[in-house]
């Protein structure tokens, strides 16, 4: 095998067999991650004059770097295009360019390992094969929509074509990635094979010129029929699907992704700039300036704990609860060997059997990766594990003397480098450190309910906190995925805060009269992902009542329907009644089931919470949305102002990522802002 054939490339790599076939690899200088920046793309075009001077046997194109194949295109590019033109020149680049990949005459092949993202993903459609490592790392999508965006690049033209415009259109405006083994079922994939043969496998896919995978005559013919003539009865229906989750107003991507499709043969650029589906709409869409603002939130997010290189290996969860059990799930879903404590097996019992639930839909129904990671979650009615525990999180419910009895205990027990965490969500971190020799020791690691699926976690710092304690536990959450927001111990820190008065505002609007199906009408017509009355019923009426103040907010009493339905025993989703009556775990509303459109389709929260629209919305009063939204916006800038979190940006990213705020709108404040209010 011959050297590096161009040595004057910053970021691609050619090498030649002898065979005639062509390794091209993509390693962008200077980055850990592959993205399609414009020199990247600059100098991908020189490969090809390269190619097209000594044309190859066949290529494969791959990825040099350890972190996966390609993220998609340069975000932080994206996010400094000052025009419309510009907009459609960046559009109109990579078009032209994979169409120009997608013509060559000689067999192409992508080896994808890794993430596979976006303009990565349009890249490796634009080839004649694909073959993808079955790792758990290996996911490919076209997340475009998240972004307020098209995919318009090639992916709405060539995802259809291959995969068929069903499977496609569900991809594409959900924004949802497939792992290596469904990117095969799906025809997205040639072959999926494992790490220690791709290359082989590679050579001899591209050498030998014919697809793996081979459509039977019924799926060509259904193929055919859905990109002709039932092409417009395909795009009603998806265009149906999509105004099921959200608005067009809100979310203007969706719908322009089916547009492209139907009418425009999946070519953005041919789309008249009149048109509420072109790049120029969608450019200047107030949704897509927000959406990148979330996407770099969540970047900030993430950042926090790179520095930490706390690696623990051994939990302790004390409290088999929902919260607690679910905890020890994600910790033991992650590869850590978890010990869950609780007053007997009995009540540990339905945390083991609803993780054994979890571990299935997350393996697929692999039973020995179920078995594995079951084998990591253990029953430890007598505490044994807190003698070995990197990590001890208490979550037990809220009764201050209690807690204190239990971190007395677990400090006497615990290894003295043992990072000691509380889960709670009302009391103080100063007022339950008393209890323990070194309060420095304490920190707040605050999980959000569903656990498995919810990604905020905020990281609780107390007066007395030690910053390596503070370091270790931000490090701890970013180990088990989750976006780690750092704040300060104030009653409800940032999340419960703002949720208490919002929700409390909601309950009012129901006390004068307002049925409940008709607030959360208006909230979710807003673009929250559930109503705050149905929010109250799914946390529980009696939970609500017992954060007192941080729900009442200064100093008013609780609405006196939400006492009157505690004293009936009706909390709500867990008993089968509250507000709502509750079948199967779904509310049941009277004037329609829940109300209009909301959340971000396919993404953020909406997936987790979103209820479908009903036929018959009920009438929403002006001006109720805000009325609702006024108590949270205003509890946000007061936290702000407080300084439970650091900035404004903090903010909006922990409201968005811990209650669904509608991301749309790019988090409160920044919604304030839009407004010209001050936020």
């Amino acid at each position: 095998m011959s050297a590096n054939m161009q040595q004057d490339w910053k970021h691609w790599r050619l090498r030649r067999e002898d065979t005639g076939l062509a390794w091209l690899e993509l390693d962008k200088a200077d980055s850990s991650t592959n993205v399609l920046s414009s020199e990247v793309m600059s100098e991908f075009a020189r490969v090809l004059d390269a190619l097209d001077a000594a044309p190859p046997k066949a290529l494969v194109i791959a990825s040099a770097k350890p972190a996966g194949f390609i993220a998609g295109a340069d975000i932080e590019e994206f996010s400094r295009l000052d025009s419309v033109l510009a907009a459609r020149m960046l559009v109109e680049r990579g078009w032209l360019l994979f169409n120009r990949l997608a013509a060559v005459p000689y067999p192409t092949l992508a080896l994808i390992r890794g993430h596979c993202m976006g303009g990565g993903l349009e890249l490796a459609l634009a080839c004649r094969h694909r073959i993808v490592v079955d790792e758990p790392g290996t996911k490919l999508a076209l997340p475009e929509v998240m972004l307020g965006i098209v995919p318009g690049w090639g992916g709405m033209l060539r995802l259809p074509a291959l995969i068929g415009p069903a499977a496609a259109l569900d991809l594409m405006l959900t924004g949802k990635s497939v792992d290596a083994k469904k990117a095969k079922r799906l025809g997205l994939a040639d072959d999926c094979v494992p790490a220690r043969v791709m290359e082989s496998a590679a050579r001899i896919v591209a050498l030998g010129g014919k697809p793996a995978r081979k459509l039977s005559a019924k799926e060509r013919a259904t193929r055919r029929a859905m990109n002709g003539p039932l092409r417009k009865r395909v795009a009603d229906k998806a265009r149906a699907q999509a105004a099921r989750k959200v608005s067009r107003t809100n979310y203007p991507a969706p719908f322009a992704i089916v547009d492209i499709w139907e009418k425009y043969a999946g070519n953005a650029l041919d789309v008249p700039g009149s048109d509420p589906s072109s790049l120029d709409a969608i450019f200047t869409s107030p949704t897509a300036r927000n959406l990148v603002r979330v996407f770099h939130l969540q970047e900030r997010l993430k950042a926090f704990g790179k520095d930490s290189d706390f690696a623990p290996r051994h939990m302790h969860v004390v409290g088999a609860g929902v919260m607690g059990g679910d905890i020890a799930a994600v910790c033991a879903l992650r590869g850590m060997t978890v010990t869950l404590q609780d007053q007997s097996v009995e009540r540990i019992a339905p945390a083991i059997a609803r993780a054994a639930k979890l571990f299935e839909r997350r393996h697929k129904g692999d039973a020995r990766q179920v078995r594995f990671t079951l084998d990591r979650l253990i029953p430890d009615p007598k505490g044994q594990g807190v003698a070995r525990a990197d990590v001890i999180i208490e979550a037990i419910f809220e009764n201050l003397e209690v807690k204190r009895s239990l971190f007395a205990d677990l400090e006497a027990h615990a290894r003295p480098d043992a990072v000691l965490a509380t889960n709670t969500s009302s009391l103080r971190l100063e007022d339950i450190a008393t209890a323990l020799k070194d309060p420095s020791r304490l920190v707040g690691i605050h999980f959000f309910n569903p656990v498995p699926m919810l990604p905020l976690v905020e990281v609780v710092q107390g007066e007395a906190t030690d910053a390596e304690v503070l370091r270790r536990a931000t490090g701890f959450v970013r180990r088990i995925d989750k976006l780690p927001l750092p704040v300060q111990s104030a009653p409800g820190f940032l999340v419960n805060a703002v949720l208490g008065p919002y929700m409390l505002e909601a309950l009012r609007c129901v006390e004068e009269g307002v049925a409940p199906e008709t607030v959360d009408a208006a909230l979710v017509a807003f673009g929250m992902p559930m109503g705050p009355v149905e929010l109250v019923d799914t946390v529980g009426l009696d939970i609500a009542v017992a954060a007192g103040k941080a729900l009442a907010g200064e100093g008013a009493e609780p609405p006196a329907q939400l006492l009157k339905l505690v004293g009936e025993g009706k909390l709500g989703r867990k008993s089968g009644e509250g507000y709502y009556r509750w079948v199967d775990g779904r509310a049941v509303k009277g004037a329609g089931k829940a109300a209009a459109k909301g959340g971000l389709l396919g993404g953020l929260l909406c997936r987790l919470w979103g209820t479908p629209a009903s036929e018959a919305p009920p009438p929403i009063p002006a001006g109720l949305a805000e009325r609702v939204l006024a108590s949270l916006l205003a509890a946000t800038r007061r936290c702000v102002e407080l300084g439970v979190v650091a900035d404004a940006d903090l903010a909006d990213a922990g409201v968005i990522f811990g209650t669904g705020f509608a991301p749309h709108t790019g988090g409160p404040l920044n919604y304030c802002e839009s407004k010209g209010q001050p936020g």
